[in-house]
């Protein structure tokens, strides 16, 4: 059995034809699906169990998906969440992402592209679970003001832990690898995001922009380190200290 058909996800929509559209799909490329109606529902269940990734409905009664999102990364910041919704304005996008949403699907949608979505989130996100062990790690990126810890994923900035969506820590650590290598936005796609034939490229411009807050918040310096090469991309730059 493939690291793939273990994998659990659920499926938040209130539309009955939808949740039964996609578990068709997921359940048929291995994975063990769940569903929820609300987001009272969605909770619940993400609070009490363990999931590989969510695929969340923005347009809910009671309780929308960008309020489920929130109370979620409150309690659990590394699970992967992927936002379903009709609504395709770019502030909607702009939301869901500032709240730590990892992609965002616009309906009406291919079933096959949310699968691949999918698995392109869960090539790089599985096996990191909300509750890191602390011990000793190897692999470790390291400069003055950032230290990336690989293995636990946690990224320290200047001393103090900065907590990041797994899509942020996924682009801060493939830049931090790769210092003063340009990369435009296509090839952050691919590599972070696993996107070959479809992906927005404003995805890349709204991740660069939360990662940057979130180290200013800590360091200024740190933030500094991701540098935009205007006309081309983005790059990771030390500075000359």
């Amino acid at each position: 059995m493939s690291v793939e058909e273990k994998l659990k996800l659920l499926v938040v929509d209130d539309e009955e034809r939808i949740r039964r559209l996609l578990n068709m799909y997921l359940t048929r490329e291995g994975y063990e699906v769940e569903e929820a109606v609300d987001g009272a529902e969605a909770l619940e269940k993400a609070i009490a169990n363990y999931y590989d990734c969510i695929l969340l409905d923005l347009m809910m009664p009671e309780k929308d998906g960008l309020e489920v999102l929130q109370e979620l990364r409150e309690m659990k910041k590394m699970t992967p969440v992927v936002m379903l919704t009709a609504k395709g304005e770019e502030s909607d996008r702009v939301s869901g992402f500032e709240l730590g949403a990892d992609d965002y699907i616009v309906k009406p949608f291919s079933p096959r592209e949310v699968v691949l979505r999918v698995k392109a989130i869960l090539r790089r996100s599985v096996a990191f679970p909300d509750t890191v062990s602390p011990a000793a790690s190897k692999d470790l990126v390291v400069f003055p003001q950032l230290t990336i810890d690989h293995d636990a994923h946690r990224v320290t900035a200047e001393g103090q832990e900065v907590n990041l969506t797994p899509k942020e820590y996924e682009l801060l650590y493939f830049l931090a690898k790769s210092p003063d290598k340009v990369f435009d936005r296509e090839q952050l796609l691919k590599e972070v995001w696993h996107y070959e034939f479809f992906g927005d490229l404003r995805t890349v411009d709204t991740h660069v922009k939360r990662l940057r807050e979130k180290l200013s918040r800590v360091s200024e310096r740190a933030a500094k380190m991701i540098v935009t090469v205007w006309g081309v991309g983005y790059k990771f730059e030390v500075p000359n200290e």
